[in-house]
């Protein structure tokens, strides 16, 4: 083998590294918008509103449910596949419903089958009256830190 066929591994290696992002798609294209496209979608774990956090850094999932009056948000990651824990006690968001716009503090969940407890969580949620009567619902989470990267101004809106 020449010195140069030898580098075409380590070569094609690194331009692969390089590119990250998911699956070979044009990440500016992609998520300009906001949206997936050409393919490239991610589901919801809980079946609720996936909001995309950072340019493909990861992902907050809403869930309502408007029964309970309750209103859930996991911190995934980019691909909305696995949790992403964070120190967080509580997450402060801003929601707009009904000609009002009201604030919502959601407290940090522990989970003992996952291990997770308060200030080291992925699972946060918050309960009003005012969300029994809510959807459609657009809200925003005014600042988020999430593996020492502070995010900021993360919308979101939920139909019913």
């Amino acid at each position: 083998m020449t010195p140069r066929r030898s580098l075409l591994p380590l070569l094609m290696l690194g331009l692969a590294l390089a590119s990250g992002g998911c699956g070979g798609h044009n990440d500016a294209e992609a998520h300009e918008d906001g949206h997936a496209h050409a393919g490239h979608v991610h589901q919801p774990k809980y079946g609720g509103t996936l909001v995309e956090v950072g340019r493909h850094e990861g992902n907050v999932e809403v869930l309502l449910d408007p029964a309970a009056g309750k209103l859930t948000l996991y911190v995934l990651d980019a691909h909305a596949e696995n949790f992403v824990r964070i120190p967080a006690r509580t997450i402060p968001l801003v929601a707009d419903g009904g000609g009002s716009s009201r604030e919502l503090v959601l407290q940090a969940v522990g989970n003992a089958a996952t291990g997770e407890t308060p200030g080291n969580t992925s699972q946060f949620e918050g309960t009003a009256d005012w969300l029994k009567s809510a959807p459609p619902l657009t809200g925003r989470i005014p600042e988020l830190t999430v593996q020492s990267k502070t995010y900021r101004d993360i919308r979101f809106q939920l139909s019913k």
